[in-house]
């Protein structure tokens, strides 16, 4: 990341590099010695959380400046999707059978990245949870287009990576899952939601709620297969049940391909 400073004083890698040459003592080998910014064992105790909550928030976002993100496009949708070319890896048929889904999150983020670049490369880039299915996809379309894509990954127990189509200075790893999910929707100029599990179900009610209840503006909002969600969610019946309200349906909309995505976030109401 590019350093910014405009002040005199002696550089912060200067006294790392220094502290490392200090000759060994009782005191300069006690952990209280160690410079407190360079110390991961005292940066990781639990009083420092509220530290460590800022920087997952800042960095990220000092790098997004840096690279000129002026907005984003965020894709939602299952890990476990699998590109068409691999469909038979798939573990039921059903999720073979929505291995399409990946070939339209890739044709779509592919025709919002050429939106993206006549436009100077700085608006609509995709944004995905950075792993594979249709994560994998998005950002594959961004890299098909030319573009950047930027890519949210997050530790989890199990062995993960980001996907390769990711733009390298764009890729990101969280500890906390509300600082990913902040970054997901601080420059968010549309969300598209695509099949997926209790991960993609999660991100997409939260972001709708926070829609629905104003914390966010309202901002082109689409569920791909409405088949597959409306299977999923019986939401005319938490209408009816008054769990919420008639005109919450309103806040999302149903597509099918690419194109009518496309088409969709470019004439939505409030754009």
């Amino acid at each position: 990341m590019t350093d910014h400073r405009s002040h005199a004083f002696r550089d912060s890698h200067q006294d790392i590099a220094t502290a490392r040459k200090i000759p060994e003592t009782p005191q300069t080998l006690s952990p209280t010695y160690r410079l407190a910014f360079a110390d991961s064992d005292f940066l990781c105790r639990d009083e420092l959380r509220p530290v460590r909550l800022q920087l997952e928030l800042l960095k990220p976002e000092m790098a997004m400046n840096e690279a000129g993100v002026t907005s984003t496009v965020v894709l939602f949708g299952g890990a476990r999707i699998p590109a068409p070319e691999r469909k038979e890896t798939a573990k039921t048929p059903m999720l073979a059978d929505l291995s399409r889904y990946y070939t339209e999150a890739q044709i779509f983020a592919r025709m919002m990245t050429e939106i993206s670049m006549q436009g100077g490369g700085t608006e609509y880039i995709i944004t995905t949870g950075g792993g594979p299915g249709v994560m994998e996809a998005g950002n594959r379309g961004a890299a098909e287009a030319g573009g950047k894509s930027i890519g949210l990954n997050i530790v989890l127990p199990h062995e993960q990576a980001p996907n390769l189509y990711v733009t390298p200075e764009l890729s990101f790893n969280f500890h906390y899952f509300a600082l990913r999910k902040m970054h997901f929707l601080m420059r968010a100029r549309a969300v598209v939601v695509f099949p997926g599990g209790f991960g993609t179900l999660d991100e997409m009610f939260e972001s709708l709620t926070l829609i629905q209840t104003r914390r966010m503006k309202r901002i082109p909002f689409l569920l791909f297969g409405r088949e597959f969600w409306q299977n999923v969610v019986n939401w005319d019946m938490l209408a009816e049940a008054g769990t919420i309200s008639r005109e919450d349906l309103a806040l999302f909309r149903f597509v099918e391909t690419a194109q009518e995505a496309v088409d969709a976030i470019l004439t939505w109401d409030d754009a």
